[in-house]
Parts: C-alpha cells; structure tokens; sequence
C-alpha cells in the first residue's frame, strides 16, 4: 500500500531527526596551556564550559619533537576521557611561553623551554588532523580572566602570572594588544635589579629571574647551603626533592621564617614591577594569577599591593584595582578555547 502524504512526512521527518543525532556534533574546541613544568588540555562545549581537562608533565628537556608529541598525547587523552573523538573537535588552541608569531604558528623564541624557531601549529596539526591556533601563553590567560571572570568589562586591564616563568597580557581600549613583534607583555623580562641573577632569557636582574618559581627554589637552597634552618627539609628531605609551590606555603603558616623571607622579598619585587607597569600602562584592574599566586595569594596579595601603591607615581593608581584571579589553572585553557573557536577581542 502505497504511504499518505502525511506518513511520508513523518518518515522524512525521523529519517532527518537520525541524521542529526549520529552526525558528528564539532562544536566542541580544545584549550591547551604549555607550561615549562605541565602541559594542561581542556575540552569546552563553549570557552565558559569546561566539560574536561587531562594533565601532563613537559619534560622540555626531551627536546621540541618529544614535548610536541606529548601535547598530541595531552589533547588526545582529554578528548577520549570526554567521550569524543577528534573529530567532533572544531579546533584547538594553544598558549605557548615565550615570543609567539601567532600569524605564523611559531614558538619564536621560548627560553623555558629552550625553543627557537619551532613551527607548533604545523606540527601539532600534523599530529592531531585538527585546525590548530596558537598564542602567547600569558596572553591567553589574561584573555580567560577577561572574558570569563570580568566579561569583557574593562576597557584597559593587565594580567601578570608568577609559575615557573612570568608573563603579561594587556589589554588596551578592549582589545589584546600584542604590539609590533608580537611579543608586548613579555614583562617577565622587564629587568628591575641591574646586575641581579641570571634569568633564562640570558639577561640579569630579570623580574622572573627573582620571582620566578625555580628561582624560589633557587634561593631556599642557597640559603640551606650558608646554614640556614627550614621546616622544609623536614617535610621534604635534605635535598628538597619535588619541592612544589604549595609547600612553601604549608611551610610559612607552620612558622618559617627562611621561607617567610623568601616569599616576602619575592611579593616585593613584583610590588615594584607592578608600579612600573601602572605608571606606563594606565590599567582600570590588574589581576595576578599563576601557579605562585594559586598557592601563596594570602601571604603575597598584601604585600604586593601595598609595595605597588607605594612605588607608583602619585595618582597614576588612583582607583585601579589589583586582585588575584579566580579561575587558577583554568586562565590559559579557557583563553585557548577563546581563540580555537573563533572569537577575537
């Protein structure tokens, strides 16, 4: 019997409704932040919902082809742990250390890694068959702070974030600023102690290379080394091994006075590097964020913002608010998402 109209419209109707449902759905994106010490993967049905993540180690010192491999391995076990393939990923986006020529899909030059000149995005697309786009790492999470923690509402903001290295984003009159070579925000190496420790970078007196976290560990050794006491070897052993930025914490709210210092001197410097940037820049709100601010904001925040205040030019911080971000680990996954897929400030 042949079928009415009407069956032959709901059978085209179920036929379609099929379709749709075993059609691939690529509207999800992946956000990667890699670190000097971690690579951490996201996958986002959008760049505010996080529905995923998976976390490994860099080891840099395997060199780009093994470290590049591993973020292939990061990103491919995070999409498998959501229940997706690779296919139903729209694109994937990347935040890298150091000077990123984003038009170009190049770690330019990355001195925690020991990169120069590698072509990630090609690489990594290579790997995974997906659309990749990458960025400077800390301009990433200054754009996560931004869009999901402040909604895009300041017109001039700046990020700072302390971990293994230091890094910058500005944004300026609502838009990420990445100025002529493509590497503003790279304050980490703005130098504040001409003369002091050798940073990375190869230069001296490098904001990182006195507040980054190696060179806290750095400087507690040392200190050990002249005969000082910590409750740190106790918690640790005698040689401070996997020493993480938690347990300087743990240390100082059990009454470490070497740790204490250490983390006190270190919250000054970048009270006096945020001056610096207030005085140039203008900001309506700088938000820190970073691996040292997730596990030391109580004992720093203060200290750093009163050290600021103190060393900015009068009224140049005249209602600028500095706060510690919110959104951790998650800033540099989330502005990655951002950017994979599509959205421009």
């Amino acid at each position: 019997m042949a079928a009415t109209a009407g069956e032959w419209l709901v059978h085209r109707l179920v036929d379609e409704l099929i379709m749709v449902a075993v059609a691939p759905n690529n509207n999800h994106v992946v956000g990667v932040d890699l670190g000097g010490t971690k690579i951490l993967a996201g996958v986002f049905r959008d760049p505010r919902d996080c529905i995923g993540k998976n976390k490994i180690s860099t080891k840099p010192e395997l060199g780009p082809k093994k470290v590049i491999e591993r973020i292939s391995r990061c990103v491919r076990e995070a999409v498998e742990g959501c229940d997706l393939s690779l296919e139903q990923i729209k694109g994937i986006g990347i935040g890298a250390p150091g000077v990123v020529d984003a038009g170009m899909g190049r770690v330019v030059f990355a001195p925690n890694l020991g990169w120069r000149n590698i072509d990630l995005q090609h690489e990594l697309e290579s790997l995974l068959g997906r659309p990749v786009v990458i960025e400077n790492d800390t301009n990433l999470c200054t754009l996560g702070v931004y869009q999901a923690e402040l909604k895009n509402k300041p017109r001039h903001m700046l990020g700072v974030f302390l971990g293994t290295g230091i890094g910058g984003g500005l944004i300026i009159d609502g838009k990420l600023f990445s100025g002529f070579n493509h590497s503003a925000g790279e304050i980490g190496h703005m130098v504040i102690a001409a003369g002091g420790p050798k940073c990375g970078c190869g230069n001296r007196g490098c904001f990182e290379a006195l507040v980054g976290r190696q060179s806290l560990f750095h400087r507690i050794r040392a200190k050990i080394k002249d005969g000082e006491k910590t409750l740190l070897t106790e918690m640790l052993g005698p040689h401070l091994a996997d020493m993480r930025s938690g347990d300087l914490r743990k240390a100082i709210r059990k009454g470490d006075k070497l740790v204490q210092k250490v983390v006190e001197d270190a919250a000054e410097y970048t009270g006096i590097a945020l001056a610096n940037l207030i005085n140039i820049f203008g900001p309506e709100i700088v938000v820190l964020g970073g691996g040292i601010i997730d596990a030391l904001a109580t004992e720093m925040m203060p200290i750093i913002e009163e050290t600021a205040r103190r060393y900015a030019m009068s009224g140049t911080d005249k209602g600028v608010r500095i706060i510690s971000s919110e959104l951790g680990d998650d800033a540099g996954i989330t502005g990655a998402a951002v950017i994979a897929s599509g959205q421009t400030l």
